[in-house]
């Protein structure tokens, strides 16, 4: 009896392959129009696919754009995988300051200016900032924090995983505040005076969150 396996592999594949190129067709877009200045009928057309195709792979045009972006947490995520696991006194690290000093080590040091630049100047053109571009954001920086999470759940396996997503979820939403405020002071920019601003911009953030928000002690 012959097998249906190179029949399922074959639509595998097709599938596969419709998947990139509508990818790739969004990616071109983006480049040659200035921003979203394109319809799903025109990246359809690109992709050289119908309509109902884009739809069969992709929920919007969001998830469309969320996969363009796919690699803006790559930097970091290989970051963190590439850092030696923090220790003191030749003894691991084990508890949450561990995976927080971790993670904050790899933030500071990854530059996701040039991602972040890229993302937002592609998807804004000429246009104001709006919530649309958050969600498009939010939606590339979750998915890069799964994996993130996932890679800091396999380094300290005797760390709660709740923590370890409380922690990420809660920097994945801070990265998002502090692009809004980067790009209200540098219009996205992809140069020095940019990344002095990011970088403050995380420390404040990282300090606050380290420190927490106990109450106020005023003046001494």
């Amino acid at each position: 009896m012959p097998s249906s396996h190179p029949t399922t592999d074959r639509r595998a594949a097709l599938k596969e392959r419709h998947r990139r190129d509508i990818v790739a067709a969004a990616a071109a877009l983006l480049e040659e129009t200035g921003g979203l200045n394109f319809t799903i009928e025109d990246l359809a057309a690109r992709a050289d696919v119908s309509r109902r195709t884009v739809f069969n792979h992709f929920a919007s045009l969001s998830d469309v754009l969320a996969a363009v972006f796919d690699d803006v947490m790559g930097g970091l995520l290989a970051c963190y995988q590439a850092q030696a696991p923090l220790d003191a006194g030749g003894r691991a690290w084990a508890g949450v300051d561990a995976v927080f000093d971790e993670l904050a080590a790899a933030l500071r040091a990854t530059d996701l200016v040039p991602s972040m630049s890229y993302l937002t100047r592609s998807l804004i053109g000429e246009k104001e900032r709006s919530p649309w571009l958050d969600g498009v954001l939010l939606r590339v920086l979750e998915d890069g924090g799964l994996r993130l999470a996932a890679a800091m759940r396999e380094r300290r396996p005797r760390v709660d995983p709740l923590e370890i997503d409380l922690l990420v979820n809660t920097v994945i939403h801070g990265v998002l505040v502090v692009h809004r405020h980067w790009y209200e002071a540098t219009d996205a920019a992809d140069d020095d005076a940019s990344r002095v601003v990011w970088s403050g911009l995380v420390e404040r953030f990282l300090s606050r969150l380290r420190a927490g928000y106990g109450p106020d002690p005023g003046p001494s």
